[in-house]
């Protein structure tokens, strides 16, 4: 890491299916986007301020801090100027296992050291998890199962006749008169029908708990929340940065 933060750098997390990045100056988020996947080849002339994303990378190269879930990826950003990985050994949180996910956890950290601990955030990605702490910043532990898309996608590709279906940003209605429709509601209101036992399990341990949802199914999944159960949704804070928030986080403790 560096001896003290830089007053400009950037943070980038290699999700499931896309690269989330992140422009600071010290500890404040300057701006936000989303790419594809890059080859080597592109990353290469990133770092040499040869593709159009150069407006935003003024010589000199920015630090570059890296939290990947994709190893393949992982490696392709190993020669990339001023390039930091943040490991989890390197997360200010407690009773961390091994397998954690480094998304799950800086995740975990962002909530906690934006809206205190304890927390739970529900990170509605390509996967649906769960990830909650104590009041004592330890993990407590979680959950992963598919999320909406692929769940969806799933049904498609291991079915010889389910069609392709699209995900729904209206909560459907229960009972559905057609296929494309009956996949759908199968889907949304048994993925809710969990979401809320486990939001209901947590007030349990947790009452006085925040409860933020993250991912890219963040806005879609409260939407039904709230139709179905507002007095839950007016629990929930909202909110796409908290791996960026978590990265900053962990740098500003370790300069």
């Amino acid at each position: 890491m560096l001896s003290h933060l830089p007053k400009t750098w950037l943070a980038l997390t290699i999700g499931n299916s896309r690269l989330h990045w992140g422009l600071f100056n010290q500890q404040t988020i300057i701006q936000t986007w989303d790419t594809n996947y890059l080859t080597e080849s592109e990353i290469r002339s990133l770092a040499e301020n040869k593709t159009l994303e150069q407006i935003l990378f003024h010589p000199p190269i920015p630090p570059l801090f890296i939290a990947s879930v994709i190893p393949q990826q992982t490696e392709l950003w190993r020669n990339y100027p001023k390039v930091n990985f943040i490991t989890l050994e390197q997360i200010p949180l407690n009773n961390l296992y091994p397998t954690l996910g480094i998304d799950r956890a800086l995740a975990l950290l962002g909530a906690g050291e934006t809206w205190g601990f304890p927390i739970l955030v529900i990170d509605g990605g390509t996967a649906l998890t769960f990830t909650g702490a104590d009041n004592n910043r330890n993990l407590i532990g979680g959950a992963i199962l598919p999320g909406l898309g692929l769940q969806l996608a799933t049904l498609t590709q291991k079915t010889g006749q389910l069609p392709k279906v699209e995900l729904s940003q209206q909560l459907p209605q229960r009972y559905a008169q057609n296929t494309t429709e009956a996949i759908q509601s199968g889907i949304i209101y048994t993925l809710l029908a969990g979401i809320k036992d486990f939001i209901a399990a947590w007030w349990q341990d947790f009452p006085e708990s925040k409860i933020v949802i993250t991912g890219g199914d963040r806005n879609v999944l409260f939407t039904y929340l709230t139709v179905q159960c507002g007095g839950i949704a007016a629990g929930i804070i909202v909110e796409q940065n908290l791996i960026l928030w978590g990265i900053e986080k962990t740098i500003n403790v370790e300069t």
